[in-house]
């Protein structure tokens, strides 16, 4: 018989004395048996015995309760694991340890993929400009290619806008920003910045105001003033428009198209994060409604928002996705036509803008 089987018979054979005899026989039996103390194997007998200084153990009466649940113990022990040796334990230790991943410095193992990981966006080729005879309206364009383009709406915000700023740079990303002119008098430089890293600006009109709400000459006042805004900050003229709460009729599409040469852009894919439905909300209907030719809405004026981008980028870039601006992605569109298509706006009756603009 194994040394392992040896010293199982023997704590067996205590436990059963135990039912049969005081704790003093017990105690006694646990002294005879040397590697019981060498091994400090015997789970069942340090559960009865206290051990005190100078080798001795202390006396305490056994009561019925105790004995049996020590006898109960003692077995489930024997059953399971038994009374293993402290080389054996070290061995399991070894063994457990061989199939655990290679866990670096930082904490993160090493074969685990890491889904947080910054990408990086491919250029576009495109032109920045809108092409000619362009849609009165988009929402989306046609394409089979994993392109699409992700706009802001309302800022810049003073804060949180350079800080969308420095993670589009990060990732070679460009976008559309719709801008409120009031805003681009109030924060200028970010409005340099815009233009100066290669993203597109658009018409928001000056206050933020329900195009539908409003007469056509108080229409052509919004657009003009926020278009000299940009124009004498920027030194560009926005070319796209995206009316305020997305309060739009045809007519007035077709006015902004014919006086201002603007197309009105609105969008396939909207998060709704000026609800605040939360940064995990706001990733997550971004990647999963993203699709090829997209035109995608966010607002740069919300916490959550700027928090959920980063995650979002990453996740499409990892797609495959491309991020371009919406007039790049209108020239997608446009190649994609057959030759000797001419859009014309809906409405025909074309005037000077200059006129309007007054």
């Amino acid at each position: 018989m194994s040394h392992k089987s040896n010293v199982s018979t023997r704590c067996m054979i205590f436990r059963r004395r135990a039912s049969l005899q005081n704790y003093q026989i017990l105690a006694a039996g646990h002294k005879e048996e040397s590697h019981v103390r060498k091994n400090s194997c015997c789970v069942f007998c340090k559960f009865q015995l206290c051990h005190l200084s100078g080798g001795r153990y202390s006396r305490r009466p056994v009561t019925p309760t105790r004995m049996y649940l020590s006898l109960w113990f003692g077995i489930l022990l024997s059953t399971q694991v038994g009374c293993s040796s402290s080389k054996d334990t070290g061995a399991y230790s070894n063994e457990t340890r061989r199939v655990l991943p290679l866990i670096e410095n930082n904490g993160i193992s090493k074969n685990a993929p890491n889904s947080i990981t910054k990408q990086f966006n491919q250029p576009s080729s495109l032109p920045p400009t809108p092409p000619a005879g362009v849609r009165v309206s988009y929402s989306s364009v046609k394409t089979d290619q994993k392109i699409l383009a992700m706009t802001f709406d309302d800022g810049p915000h003073p804060s949180l806008t350079p800080k969308l700023l420095d993670l589009l740079k990060e990732r070679n990303i460009k976008c559309t920003f719709f801008l409120i002119g009031k805003q681009v008098k109030m924060y200028p430089d970010i409005v340099r910045r815009m233009i100066a890293e290669g993203h597109e600006i658009g018409n928001h009109t000056w206050t933020h105001c329900s195009l539908t709400s409003r007469s056509d000459n108080q229409i052509r006042k919004e657009l003009q003033q926020s278009a000299d805004a940009v124009k004498e900050i920027a030194g560009v003229m926005p070319q796209l428009i995206r009316p305020p709460y997305g309060a739009i009729n045809q007519r007035i599409k077709d006015m902004m198209f014919t006086e201002f040469g603007y197309s009105t852009i609105m969008w396939s894919v909207d998060p709704q994060d000026w609800r605040r439905p939360g940064v995990a909300a706001v990733t997550s209907r971004l990647v999963n409604g993203a699709h090829p030719g997209a035109i995608m809405l966010a607002h740069d004026i919300h916490p959550p928002t700027l928090t959920a981008m980063p995650a979002m980028f990453d996740q499409l870039i990892a797609k495959g996705y491309q991020f371009v601006t919406v007039s790049q992605l209108l020239h997608l569109e446009k190649a994609n036509m057959p030759v000797g298509v001419v859009v014309e706006p809906s409405s025909t009756n074309h005037k000077d803008t200059k006129a309007f603009a007054k």
